[in-house]
């Protein structure tokens, strides 16, 4: 094997594991239940045949607690490793959306790509040139370089009862239908609503906006204004 194809198959592994990393911690960011083999499969599109021989590669490096058949949890060490993917990807949304012209439903993507090839050093300009944000165009809270991460107080919209106030905290950034009909009416993070009934919202500007009940599994707001 040549050098360079070595060096490939390094960055390649690379990459992989910091998705795997990243998708593990996504999972229970905003909500408790851990996550499965088979649903990280789901989530990363690929076999369970292939993520059953991953995740045994991440146990023996000690990024990864797993029992066989149990659900997967970061070991701390992992979770920092991961901690540092979440923050290049959301910080790198951030400058996408305020210096590059961007719109928020157009970011995920190319985040998706340069987050495993930033350097450091191009990161904590970014970071510094933005005003340090705590959070990303979505609502996503940015972790720190230490790997503290702020808590945001929200309830996912399907668990808000008819009448509840409070503020949009965050919107998942994988459905870009869904942030473009937000964009149409102006809504986003920081929006004041007020929830009428199921799946229905109500933006500052007193319009009733019909959410499906899959859009309102994305939406997040504050549990008090």
């Amino acid at each position: 094997m040549s050098i360079s194809s070595s060096a490939a198959r390094s960055a390649a592994q690379d990459i992989a594991t910091e998705n795997y990393l990243k998708t593990v911690y996504a999972h229970t960011e905003w909500q408790t239940a851990p996550i499965s083999p088979s649903v990280l499969a789901a989530r990363l599109g690929v076999a369970p045949s292939s993520v059953t021989e991953m995740v045994k590669k991440l146990a023996a490096a000690g990024l990864i607690t797993h029992v066989p058949y149990g659900p997967l949890t970061l070991t701390e060490e992992g979770r920092m490793r991961a901690m540092g993917v979440v923050r290049r990807h959301r910080l790198i949304e951030t400058w996408l959306v305020r210096e590059m012209g961007y719109e928020w439903h157009e970011v995920h993507d190319e985040a998706e790509v340069l987050e495993h090839s930033i350097s450091e050093r191009l990161l904590d300009a970014i970071d510094a040139r933005l005003g340090h944000p705590a959070q990303d165009p979505h609502g996503d809270p940015i972790p720190g370089r230490d790997g503290t991460i702020p808590n945001l107080d929200a309830v996912v919209l399907t668990e808000a009862r008819p009448g509840h106030e409070g503020r949009i905290v965050r919107v998942n950034d994988r459905d870009p239908a869904l942030l473009r009909a937000f964009a149409e009416h102006g809504v986003g993070p920081g929006t004041e609503v007020r929830v009428m009934d199921a799946g229905i919202q109500v933006a500052a500007d007193g319009v009733r906006i019909p959410i499906s009940p899959d859009a309102a599994d994305a939406v997040w707001i504050s549990r008090t204004d």
